[in-house]
Order: C-alpha cells, then structure tokens, then sequence
C-alpha cells in the first residue's frame, strides 16, 4: 500500500514544500506556471510508470523539500497524476482563468475536464491564492509597537490600571520589576516595565511584547505564569504571579559545592520548565541561578523570557531586524559565539553548565567561553574539584556540555536518567587519573615510589650483611 505526498506550509512570506511521489505543485505568477516538485517515478517503456519513491515503500522515506518566495497574486495549484495526467498546463491555467472568481468552480472544473479526456485514477485538485501577506509597512510597524506609551517612572504607592506599587524588585538597564498590589482583589502581583532609555527603540519594544506573548503560550508548573490583566492597560507593562522565595544564584551561595542528592532534583526541575518551552518550539537561551527561583515549597521556576526564541517569529516579514538576545556568556553555549542559533541542544549545555556550577563552584572549562578560546577550551572534571561527587554523574555533566551540539543528549530526559543511575556507557571512555585528578595520581605515584625506595634498600641491606 503505497501513496503519494506533496504538502505545502506558508509562514509569513515563505512557502516550505514538502514532497514524495507523483503528485505535483504547481505556482502560477505573472500568467507563467511553474513546477515545483519533480516526480519520482521509474519508467517501463513508453507508456508504463512506477512509483520509485512512496510513502509506504520502506520504513524510512526520502522527502523532497524546498521553500521559495510568495508575492501577492501567486496561485498554487496542487494536482494529482489522475489530473496532471489529462490535463495539461495550458488547459490548468486557462481553465483557472475562465472560473478565477470562484476557485471552489476552477477546481471542480479541471477534475472533470480530467475525467472526460479519459482518467481512470485519482482525481484532485486544490487552488490556492494568495491575497494578502503579513508585510506592514514601517509606518504601520511602528504604530501597533507604540499603542501603548511607556508607563512613568514608579515609585512606592502609586497606583497604575489599579495596580498599587508596594516595592521595586529588581532594576536593570532594560527593565524594572515591582512588587504591586491588585486594588480590586487584595492579591500580589508581579509588574514588569520597559525603561524608558529605549522608548524609542523599535526591536526592544518588539522584543517586550514577544516576552509576554511566549509566557503566555506556557504552563508548567516550573515556569513563572503570565497572568491576562482584567483591566484595560493604558501602558506598556505586563503581569506575573509573585513568588516568594530565592534565586538560584543565592541558593548557591548559601549552599556551596553541595551534595548530588540535593542538586538532582531541582536539576530534574529545571529541565521540567525548560522541556514545556521546548515543546511550544522556543528556546529560552538565557538560563542561568538568576533567572531560576526556588519557592518556599522547594519547587523551581523559570522566571525570564527576554532571550526567548520563538519558532517562525524570525521569518515574519518586518522593518526591523530581529537579532538575537544572547545570555549571560557563563552559561551561553558555544554555538551562540559562532554565529549558530539556539537549538534545544543550546538550553541542554546552560543547565549542564548549572549543575556543575551547583556541584562544584566552578565553570567546567575554567572560565567562560568565547569564540577565541574555544579550540583550547578543555572540560574540568567536576570530580577533580569535588572529589565526592560520583563518576558517572560527572561524565553525565559532561556529556551535556559538550563543545559540540551533536555530541551532547539527543533528549533532556536521557540527561535527567544519567544523573539518576550510572550509564556504563558513559563510563567505558573514563578519563584517566593523569587527567582526571591530577594531584592525585601525583601523590599516589610518590607513594608508590617511596614504597618501592624501601623494599630496594631493605633487600640491599640483607644482601650487603648490614642487617
């Protein structure tokens, strides 16, 4: 049982085709129709064909992919063999142009002109036209990112939208953060503000807005909710719950080179929260203690979304040029510094990098990383620093942060199941005491020969008569 496949996915002004068989796309532009898809079929002779690829045909199956431009006016038709068949393409696009007000008609038409010159198979069509596209203008870009103004600089005890300023959480150069008071249900807020050093700047304001959008779109237990105002926002600002708590940055000073079985379970937490971003294809790229709580129950959450990259948000047609918001570089992974972009992979090495730092202090390669030292850049056993974390979860640590993207976890999960049993797999390729912990093999080589230095004068003692 065997079938055809040609699908067609359009995001902003980009078409991916996606194709296997002897079904076919077709563009129309500018009056002139265009294949897109090559058939995949083996002839017998003049008049008989076999599908050479198929769905069905084997267990693994080779898909054609490519993407091209869309522009206003294209029409897309899509045909199966029954009527591409029968009907060729000056009767596709004259037929297209005799019914082009009704396309549900056109359709309809061509399947029947297929079936009355003599088609015995499948017989299908679709018609697609482009209207419109998600191209504004910079002057229509620009007014949707300014509806709403930058709100004033707050202070304790001013009210906005209902919202009572109890007090600043946190400050930087990008945004400020207050604790604040819901006047109508007595409940505590979080109330996340633009500075006003870029109330002029159209990619921060883009990237705000984004921010609230992409926390929005989660729910998970381990990550900060976005809550929906229920009151009209006459600023720019957006609200979350409020955590009582610490970072992860103050658990580790108050807990330094702590014990495995402490650090396991917010690990698994972590990769909990990161996991749900994954699966709404985002990728956080800005992991680090202070972008993690720790509330009073002992549950971890994920509570900033600046650096957030959202799948297709990079193919929206706009006037601004969306960059990427990298992290902090300690727990930044390599392919960042190398121009790359984020995979899960990326998220996988910071919280690597985090479990590290929890067990030991320290960087696994030293210090942080930077595109000119990343071919002298080597792993530290985290066991040479702390001698009682166990084999097996140092080499599950350094799978995670390998330099390489594609030599780390395939999954979160297989990190997350490492760091709860020993993978012999892991432990085949062990690092040598030499490498592994240097002072050690130092110390253990001294004694060894000190030993030796003994046994040797002893028996040259007895041999000489002196004992």
């Amino acid at each position: 049982m065997l079938t055809t496949f040609s699908a067609m996915v359009i995001k902003s002004t980009t078409a991916h085709l996606f194709h296997v068989g002897d079904t076919r796309i077709h563009r129309l532009r500018h009056g002139e129709l265009e294949l897109l898809t090559r058939d995949h079929q083996t002839w017998a002779g003049k008049e008989k064909a076999f599908l050479s690829r198929a769905m069905g045909a084997d267990l693994d199956v080779d898909i054609d992919y490519r993407s091209v431009h869309v522009e206003v006016g294209d029409v897309f038709l899509l045909t199966t063999d029954g009527v591409h068949g029968h009907v060729d393409s000056n009767q596709l696009v004259s037929q297209y142009h005799t019914d082009r007000d009704h396309l549900e008609r056109a359709a309809r038409n061509i399947v029947t002109r297929a079936l009355g010159q003599g088609s015995r198979d499948n017989v299908t069509c679709q018609i697609i036209r482009i209207e419109e596209l998600p191209n504004q203008n910079e002057e229509e870009f620009y007014q949707h990112l300014t509806e709403r103004p930058f709100p004033p600089l707050l202070e304790n005890g001013h009210v906005i939208d209902g919202y009572k300023i109890l007090r600043e959480i946190h400050a930087s150069k990008r945004t400020q953060i207050y604790l604040a008071l819901d006047t109508a249900t007595g409940g505590k807020v979080v109330l996340k503000t633009p500075s006003v050093n870029f109330d002029d700047d159209a990619e921060y304001i883009d990237a705000f807005l984004h921010e609230e959008w992409a926390g929005k779109r989660i729910s998970s237990p381990h990550v900060l909710r976005v809550l929906e105002p229920k009151r009209r926002r006459r600023f720019l600002y957006y609200l979350t719950e409020y955590i009582e708590g610490q970072t992860l940055e103050q658990w580790m000073h108050d807990n330094p080179q702590a014990d495995v079985r402490t650090v396991r379970p917010l690990i698994e937490q972590i990769v909990a929260g990161v996991r749900a971003f994954h699966r709404q294809e985002m990728i956080h790229q800005d992991l680090k203690p202070g972008n993690l709580i720790i509330d009073a129950h002992g549950t971890v959450k994920i509570v900033d979304f600046g650096s957030t990259r959202i799948a297709g948000i990079q193919e929206i047609n706009t006037p601004i040029e969306r960059g990427t918001q990298l992290g902090t570089y300690d727990y930044a992974a390599p392919e960042y510094f190398e121009g790359y972009p984020g995979t899960n992979r990326s998220d996988q090495f910071s919280i690597g990098v985090i479990a590290y730092r929890m067990l030991t202090g320290k960087l696994p390669y030293g210090k942080p990383l930077s595109e000119r030292g990343l071919k002298r850049a080597r792993y530290i056993p985290a066991r040479q620093i702390n001698p009682a974390i166990p084999p097996w979860v140092d080499a599950a640590i350094e799978k995670a942060v390998q330099l390489n993207p594609a030599s780390r976890y395939e999954r979160m999960s297989e990190l997350v199941a490492d760091l709860s049993k020993p993978n012999p797999e892991l432990l085949k390729g062990e690092q040598p005491l030499l490498e592994r912990n240097p002072i050690a093999f130092w110390r253990g080589l001294a004694l060894i020969l000190l030993l030796l230095s003994l046994i040797l004068t002893h028996l040259w003692l007895t041999a000489s008569g002196h004992l």
